[in-house]
Formats: structure tokens, C-alpha cells, sequence
């Protein structure tokens, strides 16, 4: 192990490189499953035992640094976040007990099966559409531009009682996020998105107002009439719950969509079982967040000095925690870089984390991400990737996301 300062072997690790880190995941697993890697300042931890132990002992490894930026906030975009009153911390995922167990019990209230399982008509019947849509415009088609992107977006701004007009407006709001959070910019790239960012937290702050003028059938309507029932969670904690949903809610699904037709059809004969049984496809959607899941690394700070598989971990450290190197951790997953619907343990991944953080929407991703594998399989039996196609991913440190999945189908 490398103290910090020290010349590191990065062992081919590109933190913000997601074009196919796995090779340099498994190198990390074999020779130093848990390294510091001074160019972002945090202790890369590669092994799914170790992986998963830190998300359990949430004690000594906080979730506070969960949504701070990779990159410090430069001083013009934070006087525009100053400036504009921006003063939303996190939903859930960065919150600690005992607030975090607080929140998560109100949340847990509203965000219910029945809630959710309502829209399931409503998700078949939006997949129907983009499907149709698709075939209408012609070949070559992307399945993230013309299925994955606007359904998970429906989904959620009908969850929470947002009109669908706004889809466009909420998306680059969320681009912003993304950028500002889990990004490389330079002070002067941070300030648009700050001022998207200082936009969207008054958005929602006005939603849980327009909710209490006028209630709706809702997820923000379902939060405030708990408030009202005497449920700890003021105003401000469910404006923040919204600004987190807003974004959790729909850009991993929307990646989970593209990912899954993505790698099944890399793997032909998977696909082809799928339309043949489509029985199997919640296990195939395991096998996908295991194999290729939407998210790859999150993050953790000591709280104490400890340590990590023998390593110690001075206090205030940050960690970087590899979901997708822990998914593809031999120890666990036999061959684990074959992409197997059969996997009897492809459930076992950590892609929605682990622990009190484990992702509360989970249910809703698998949901969508079934439906829209059904209809596709059932309507676009002969689709294919478009031969030749170089898919690349977008830089950042957390987030594994296709920019496109061109696709092609026999009439």
C-alpha cells in the first residue's frame, strides 16, 4: 500500500474513464485492492468483501461526502450558489443517523409499492409509444435517445406531481448535477451549471409550497400530509428529498434501459431467451447492474482511524468504493466477466449499495427497466446493434452511462 505522497502504480485506474475500466478493476482486486490514488485524493477500495463491509459500517464510514463535488467549488460558482440561496444538503444518500433514519422512516411511508406500482400502466403504455415512435422515424434507431431517455423522466415527474412538459428542463437540470457533483470542470465550466442548480432548488422548494396550496395525488402531496400528521420532516428536508429524487429518480434508470439492451445484445442468445421466456427477465436485469450497472463508485469518509482490509484509514479520508469492480470480484461471481442470465447469485451485486443507504427507489429502476425489456423483446424481436458502433461513456466518477445505443432492426 502507497501512503499519500508516495509514487503510486495507478494500475491502469483512469478514475474518470469509463470507457472499460474493468480490466484496470481487476488488476486493482489482484495487486492492491485498496489504493490511494493522489490525483483525487481518496482510498480506492476494489474488492466486493471490502466494498460491501465499508457501506455496512456506516459508523466509522460516513455518507457526508456522498454528493460534495469531486472537484472544489470555485469561488464564482460559489457566490452563484450563495447568491441564489442554495441551501438543499442531500435527500438521503449523504445523511447520517440519526437524521438520515428520521427522514428514511418518513420516506419509507410515502414511498410505497402502492405508489408506485399504479404507474405501471402508465410505464408499459410510454414504452409503447417511444417503441412505436422509434419505428416510425426509421433505422438507425438509439435506444437511450428514443426509449431509455424520456421514460424514466415520465415516470418520476408523475410520481411527484410535476407536469411532463417540464422533461427537457428537469434533464439539464440533472445534466448540471451530474457535472457539478460527480465532474472534472474548471472554476469557470462550474458557473452555468451552478446557476441550473440554484434553478432547480427553487423549484422544488416551490413544489412542496404549491402542495400545501393545492394537493394532488402525489409523492410530495403523500410527504406534506405526514408532515401535517405530525411526521418529523419539515419543509425544507422534503424540497431536499424532491431535488434528490429528481435526479436518482430517472438518470440511472435511464442507464440501466440503455445498459441492459446494450449488453444483451452484445450477447445475442441472451436476448433471444428473453423473447422465448420472458420469464427471465428480472434475473437478466440482476445480471445486467451486476455486469454493467449504472453506477461503478461512490463515496465514503472516515470518521475515525481505522482501516480497510489492513490498511489504515486516517480519519477525515475520503474512500472511493468500486461497486463494479466488487460485482465482477471473482470470489463471489464465478467468471464473472461473462455476462450470465442464469447467474443463481446475480442478486448479490452492490449497485444500489448496501446497508441503511441501500437505494430506497430500487423496486421503481427494476420496474421500469422489466417493463421496458418486455415490450422491447416482444415488438423488436430481429433488433441489433448497428454494426461498427464505437458506444463511448461520459467522463465522470460514479456514473457509467452510454452516450448513445444505436440499434437496427429487420422489417
Amino acid at each position: 500500500m502507497n501512503a499519500p505522497g508516495c509514487p503510486v502504480d495507478h494500475h491502469g485506474f483512469e478514475p474518470f474513464d469509463m470507457k472499460d475500466p474493468f480490466p484496470a478493476y481487476a488488476e486493482l482486486r489482484r495487486d492492491e485492492p485498496v489504493m490511494f490514488d493522489e490525483r483525487i485524493g481518496y482510498y480506492v477500495v476494489s474488492r466486493y468483501d471490502d466494498v460491501k463491509a465499508t457501506f455496512d459500517d456506516w459508523q466509522s464510514f460516513s455518507s457526508e461526502n456522498a454528493q460534495a463535488p469531486v472537484r472544489a467549488m470555485g469561488a464564482p460558482a460559489k457566490k452563484v450558489m450563495d447568491d441564489g440561496d442554495f441551501t438543499t444538503y442531500s435527500g438521503l444518500s449523504a445523511r447520517i443517523p440519526p437524521e438520515h433514519t428520521r427522514i428514511r422512516g418518513v420516506a419509507t411511508k410515502a414511498f410505497t409499492p402502492r405508489r408506485y406500482k399504479v404507474l405501471e400502466p402508465l410505464i408499459r403504455q410510454n414504452v409503447i409509444l417511444q417503441i412505436e415512435a422509434m419505428l416510425a422515424k426509421g433505422e438507425p434507431g438509439d435506444i437511450l435517445h428514443d426509449i431509455a431517455y424520456d421514460l424514466p423522466t415520465i415516470t418520476i415527474l408523475t410520481l411527484l406531481g410535476v407536469d411532463t412538459a417540464m422533461i427537457p428542463q428537469v434533464k439539464e437540470w440533472s445534466n448540471s448535477r451530474a457535472a457539478m457533483t460527480w465532474g472534472d470542470l474548471s472554476d469557470d465550466e462550474q458557473v452555468p451549471h451552478a446557476h441550473n442548480l440554484v434553478a432547480y432548488w427553487k423549484f422544488c422548494q416551490q413544489r412542496v409550497a404549491d402542495s400545501k396550496e393545492n394537493p394532488g395525488d402525489d409523492l410530495v402531496n403523500d410527504l406534506v400530509t405526514l408532515q401535517a400528521a405530525g411526521e418529523s420532516i419539515s419543509d425544507h428536508e422534503i424540497a431536499s428529498f424532491l431535488y434528490s429524487l429528481l435526479f436518482a429518480g430517472h438518470e440511472t434508470t435511464t442507464t440501466l434501459i440503455s445498459n441492459a439492451i446494450r449488453v444483451l445484445l452484445s450477447h445475442p442468445l441472451a436476448y433471444q431467451s428473453l423473447i422465448d421466456e420472458p420469464d427471465k427477465i428480472p434475473a437478466a436485469i440482476d445480471e445486467v447492474l451486476r455486469f454493467s450497472g449504472s453506477i461503478v463508485a461512490w463515496r465514503r469518509k472516515a470518521t475515525r482511524d481505522t482501516e480497510i482490509a489492513g490498511v489504515p484509514i486516517p480519519q477525515g479520508s475520503g474512500v472511493l468504493l468500486l461497486m463494479g469492480s466488487a460485482n465482477r470480484d471473482d470470489h463471489v461471481f464465478p467468471a464473472p466477466d461473462s455476462f450470465d442470465i442464469g447467474r443463481d447469485n446475480a442478486r448479490s451485486h452492490l449497485s444500489f449499495g448496501y446497508g441503511i443507504h441501500f437505494c430506497l427507489g430500487n423496486l421503481l429502476a427494476k420496474l421500469q427497466a422489466k417493463v421496458a425489456l418486455e415490450e422491447i423483446t416482444r415488438r423488436l424481436p430481429t433488433l441489433r446493434m448497428t454494426p461498427g458502433a464505437d458506444i463511448d461513456f461520459g467522463k465522470n466518477l460514479s456514473f457509467r452511462v452510454p452516450t448513445s445505443v444505436p440499434v437496427e432492426w429487420a422489417a
